[in-house]
């Protein structure tokens, strides 16, 4: 009898969980490729313009790469971490140099970089909003210094708003 009401109170528990999580399901919206592609460009001029060689991410709000470039002789290696840098601001939904502060040793997430196949952790990753305010993808920016990064992330971030 024992088993049984265990079974009835993890059957319960299961089903409680599915209909919480599909009545709190993240609703966004989505970034079109019009917009992505003007955050890329918006991001480029301003890295051309600091003289920064970059690779550039934007990924929608489900995370998926959405638009990419990568500057002539920019560095190979800074690819995935553009990619990378974008799905982490989105993931959380903060800049990756905020969420950076939050994984230091003794910090309340400490070696989260290492779940979702590899996070970034350091500047250069920032979510972007619509003009509603509601987060509808990431942009990505690595191969600049992480000052550079951020700065050029902002800019392209921000290329959509009116």
């Amino acid at each position: 009898m024992n088993l049984l009401n265990q079974f009835k109170f993890y059957s319960i528990v299961f089903l409680l969980t599915i209909v919480s999580n599909s009545t709190q399901a993240q609703i966004t919206n989505n970034i079109t490729h019009e917009q992505a592609l003007k955050v890329v460009f918006e991001a480029k001029k301003k890295a051309e313009a600091s003289n920064v060689l970059v690779n550039i991410a934007v990924v929608d709000a489900g995370a998926n790469l959405k638009a990419f470039i990568r500057m002539d002789e920019s560095f190979l290696g800074s690819i995935d971490v553009a990619i990378k840098k974008a799905k982490t601001a989105r993931y959380f939904n903060i800049a990756t140099g905020d969420l950076g502060k939050l994984t230091q040793p003794g910090g309340i997430i400490y070696n989260i970089e290492v779940s979702n196949n590899g996070l970034i952790t350091f500047p250069g990753g920032v979510p972007i909003k619509n003009n509603e305010g509601k987060i509808i993808g990431a942009i990505g920016i690595s191969g600049g210094t992480i000052e550079q990064d951020h700065e050029i992330a902002i800019i392209g971030a921000e290329a959509i708003l009116e």
